[in-house]
């Protein structure tokens, strides 16, 4: 995709299951300018007196000209249309919870936001996926007799890695130099590029990484581990740290879990939880086969994030896929009543997270909502079940790639 120095705001949403594509196209300046627009298969041409903005397509998509309907001018925004599209193929997202084809091999994980090693060179003989977090309770509906599985956690050997919704389950013995003792209340651990734990006295069992202090996980016992997936890269020993930026690794990662637990367990809505138990934000998943090709940065974007801004960069020059999702924040006593309502409806599925990486998402939420079409930001009088919305929900296209996490 490439674009001459006349900025031409310009929204192309690609639906690979519905075959359909929206555009939105603004003027590159305020006020009435005149444009020729050429919409071909492959392409879209914008011409002003000022110059022209040309846009390609991806290779796997073609637009049918003469299929455009709906068009319109919206304030704010521009013209609106929608078109038939061909799309090739669709891409193959890589599990996160279903065996790994790097088991038996050795693997290495390292702190995503430092690149410190946390365990080096395990040999991974299983990576098994675990049950849902209920599975106990189905099994005493399940079983005439007394629930073989009572009082027996489902804990890692030596050589396995559990994957929860979230989280990897790992047995660190091999780790240690000797036993350590079943943590009390009030200790920390704090793990180092040496594959150690040291002890501290804090609140919590919370694990730490020693170099740039982010929670990774906690202690579940005094073998077993959980590392959060939004916090830890797990690569085979020989290939090298991969630097992702974080903010595209920790939408990536909310991205999988989404698509993968809509897929496996038909649930659409979702509360992200601390580890405390707090809810920081719901999230309802539209839809997961959106392909978007957007020059975002001439939309006007009120909120700003520094940190952020050279992700945005990255994202704006190319085509990505998406998972699309209705949000709703729930810190300062927001939302207490709708999130007190999904909490209690068994449709609704928790991902716990840690506190920090919350904030974060619900800063990467709020970022990428703002760089959408002001009329693609919200959602009014939004009521598809019973559950009554009384607040409009923003609209936010997550970006995932295909081969952030190998395991």
């Amino acid at each position: 995709m490439a674009a001459t120095a006349a900025k031409t705001r310009v929204f192309l949403e690609v639906r690979r299951q519905l075959q359909s594509a929206l555009l939105i196209l603004g003027e590159p300046k305020e006020g009435d300018m005149p444009m020729d627009i050429s919409i071909t298969s492959s392409s879209l041409q914008m011409k002003t007196p000022e110059g022209c903005t040309e846009i390609w397509l991806p290779a796997e998509v073609r637009l049918v000209p003469s299929s455009c309907r709906g068009l319109q001018y919206v304030p704010g925004d521009g013209l609106h249309m929608r078109l038939q599209a061909q799309v090739e193929f669709s891409p193959k997202l890589i599990s996160v919870f279903n065996q790994s084809s790097q088991a038996q091999e050795y693997c290495t994980f390292y702190c995503q936001s430092c690149g410190e090693v946390i365990i080096k060179d395990r040999k991974l003989l299983r990576v098994l996926p675990l049950p849902s977090e209920n599975w106990g309770a189905l099994v005493e509906d399940w079983c005439c007799h007394p629930d073989p599985f009572a009082n027996k956690p489902l804990h890692p050997q030596e050589n396995d890695c559990f994957i929860g919704d979230s989280f990897f389950l790992v047995n660190l013995r091999s780790n240690l130099q000797q036993p350590r003792p079943e943590p009390a209340l009030g200790e920390m651990y704090s793990i180092s590029s040496e594959n150690h734990f040291k002890l501290e006295p804090k609140a919590n069992t919370k694990v730490i990484c020693k170099r740039c202090k982010v929670m990774l996980g906690k202690t579940m016992s005094s073998e077993t581990t959980k590392f959060y997936m939004t916090e830890i890269i797990i690569q085979p020993s020989e290939r090298s740290f991969p630097i992702i930026p974080r903010s595209q690794f920790v939408q990536s990662v909310i991205a999988q879990c989404l698509v993968e637990l809509s897929s496996t367990r038909s649930t659409f809505r979702f509360t992200i939880q601390g580890q405390d138990g707090k809810v920081y934000i719901l999230l309802w998943l539209l839809n997961s086969d959106s392909l978007v090709i957007a020059s975002l940065r001439s939309f006007k974007c009120i909120r700003k994030f520094p940190l952020l801004e050279d992700t945005l960069k990255a994202d704006s020059d190319s085509p990505w896929n998406a998972v699309k999702v209705l949000y709703q924040p729930c810190i300062k006593s927001r939302n207490e009543n709708l999130a007190s309502s999904w909490e209690s409806d068994i449709s609704v599925h928790s991902l716990t997270l840690p506190s920090a990486t919350c904030l974060e998402l619900l800063l990467i939420l709020s970022r990428n909502n703002a760089t959408l079409p002001p009329s693609l930001r919200r959602m009014n009088s939004f009521q598809p079940f019973p559950l009554h919305l009384s607040t409009p929900l923003d609209i936010y296209l997550f970006c995932w790639y295909n081969a952030v996490l190998q395991m």
